[in-house]
Order: structure tokens, then sequence, then C-alpha cells
């Protein structure tokens, strides 16, 4: 998830009184100290400092970025992902057992390429907004990556941290886009490579496997037609339950609603409009999983609506997108039909 804006080109909002502030992170009031600061973390020695900054809010700035957070996480998520694929994605299974250390010792190159992996994948969809973020001069955190040791996949993916109000409607748009596209360029070969590798498909003794989005019903049929279009594949090796995760991630992160990646794009396609894309699509999600029984989504239903359906208003709505961008985010809007897993469990 995002959030977040511009601060370099904020408009001077000294004739009306200062501005809201935030400990450490409130912009420079004065316009030149604006022009010169470009965001929150890098205010050169020579920036104006206006009278309503504190000294410790300077200190604050100078600090710049929290580095050790994301960085222990990071370390934390490999970890976690290692672990995930040296116990065949059944962490649960092994977990209170004496065959723990000599299942990782036999799985430990599998438990590898699947952290690596899942890892790049993420890092790379999570580079796509940051790098955005430092084009636009936004204020941003590092990724913070999410590492759950009991998951089967070792991790719930990463988020950064930006301030949405600073950005206007073009920049919204190419830093929301520009996270799901980055990682798909990992994920999709991973996944091929990963299908080219599969054994052929069958239900394992417990009669339940993980579903298969509509993109790898497709390159299976490509790849492994003598399977017919029914197979579910058995993700049983560390590249295609990699590149599982990476589609599930990367389409949950597209859906249209709130200030998930998909959030954004529909904001920046349509305005303030938007929202009733979002609710309408949360009436829709709520009805698929109360009629379908499909409960595993309910934690994130709930998450979503905590967080609030409707997206929050940029720094100026005005700004038009041009058609190079409408073709493009309309294209995106396939991206959640084509990677979301809307049935997790085949029994």
């Amino acid at each position: 998830m995002l959030g977040g804006m511009k601060d370099s080109e904020r408009q001077d909002e000294t004739q009306s009184g200062p501005p809201p502030q935030d400990a450490g992170t409130s912009p420079p009031a004065d316009p030149h100290a604006a022009k010169a600061g470009e965001g929150d973390w890098d205010l050169p020695p020579e920036a104006t400092v206006p009278r309503e900054l504190t000294a410790a809010d300077l200190v604050n700035r100078r600090r710049g970025r929290r580095i050790f957070l994301p960085v222990f996480l990071f370390v934390a998520a490999c970890f976690s992902t290692f672990i995930a694929g040296a116990l065949n994605w059944d962490p649960g299974r092994y977990i209170a057992s004496d065959m723990l250390g000599r299942t990782i010792a036999q799985n430990w190159q599998q438990g590898l390429i699947y952290a690596g992996a899942v890892i790049g994948i993420l890092l790379t969809h999570e580079m796509g907004h940051f790098v955005q973020t430092l084009r636009y001069h936004v204020p941003a955190s590092l990724p913070f990556f999410i590492p759950v040791p009991f998951l089967l996949t070792g991790t719930m993916g990463a988020v950064i941290g930006m301030e949405g109000s600073r950005a206007d409607r073009k920049q919204l748009f190419d830093i929301g886009i520009s996270g799901p596209w980055a990682g798909l360029l990992v994920a999709l070969p991973v996944a091929w490579f990963g299908i080219q590798m599969a054994d052929e498909p069958m239900k394992p003794a417990g009669g339940i496997v993980l579903g298969d989005p509509l993109i790898f019903k497709l390159m299976t049929h490509y790849l492994q037609p003598e399977w017919g279009p029914d197979a579910v594949l058995n993700k049983n090796n560390p590249l295609l339950m990699a590149g599982w995760v990476g589609m599930l991630i990367t389409g949950l992160n597209m859906l249209p609603i709130s200030q998930l990646d998909g959030g954004h794009v529909i904001y920046g396609l349509f305005g303030r409009s938007s929202r009733w894309v979002a609710r309408a699509f949360m009436i829709v999600a709520i009805l698929y999983v109360v009629f379908w029984e499909k409960y595993n989504w309910t934690l994130m239903l709930v998450l979503v609506i905590l967080l609030g359906v409707d997206h929050p208003p940029t720094r100026d709505d005005h700004v038009k997108l041009g058609w190079s961008r409408w073709t493009f985010g309309f294209l995106s809007l396939a991206i959640p039909v084509l990677c979301f897993t809307p049935v997790l469990l085949e029994t």
C-alpha cells in the first residue's frame, strides 16, 4: 500500500498562516525553502528554516529516512521465506517435530531459490514505487517487508509509506502503477520457468491445493497443453511457488479500492468519481465472500474497510493524465483479473 505526495511543488501557504505540521516531517513554510528542500529527507544546509520549525524538527529532518527497521525486516523476510521454502511451504507440519533441522538441511537449496525469487519480486515491486517517489521528490520511506515465519509463503509482502497530500493526480498515478508492473517483470519469468518445471497435476493426500490465477491457467495451456484446461498445478517447486506468491500479491495490490495500488490508479483515471468504483467493488467483494463462502478473504476485507474504502484527494486533482497514461491505466485494470486468485484453495 502507498500513500504520499510531492513536497517541492506545494503552493505557498504562508499568506494564510502556517500549514499543519507533523513532528519531524512538516514541509518548510518559506517558499524558497520548499524549492530548495525538495522533500523531507534531503534539506540542504543553505535552506532557509522558517520560524515554525523547532531545532528538534531540523534535527529530525537531517537524520534522514529510517534505516534500521527496514533493513531488519528485510533480513527477517529473507530468513522467513527461506524457512518456508526449506520446509516445503508447510511450516506447521515440521515446526514441532524432530524433522525440523533435518528437513531444512535437506532442502536448503530449495529454500534459497524460493527466498531469492520471492524477495526479488517484492523488492522490485516496491522499488518501482520508490524510484517514482524520488523522481517526483515525494517523501517516502524505504520498503518495509512483512515476515511471517508460520505462514506457508513466509511473508505477507512489503509496503512503503508516503504522504498522500503532497502529490498531484498524475504523480500519484505514476507512483501507484509503477510497482505492479515492475514486480510483474520479475514474476512472469519466474512463473514461466516454474510451470515448465512443474510435475503433472495431482491432488495431494490431504485433497487440498492452492488455486491458480487465470494467468497461470493460460501459461499452463501453452507450456503443458497435455494436462487439459482443468489442471491445478502442484506448487511443489520453488520457482512455481514464488511465481504464485508474486502473482497473488500483485493482483491483490491492484484491486481498485482504498489506497492499494489499484486504488491509486483508478483515482488517477477518474479522480473523485473513483469512489463509486471502489464502493461497487467492495459490495461485490462482500457478496462474493458471503454467498460463495470464500472466508479466506474475510481478514483482507476487514483491513480495507478499516483503512477506508474511498481514496483521499491529491494535492491537485485537476492535472491531466494524457492519452498515453489513460491507455496504460486501462490496460493495467486487467492485472487483478489475470493475477488475482479468487479461489485460494482447491479441494
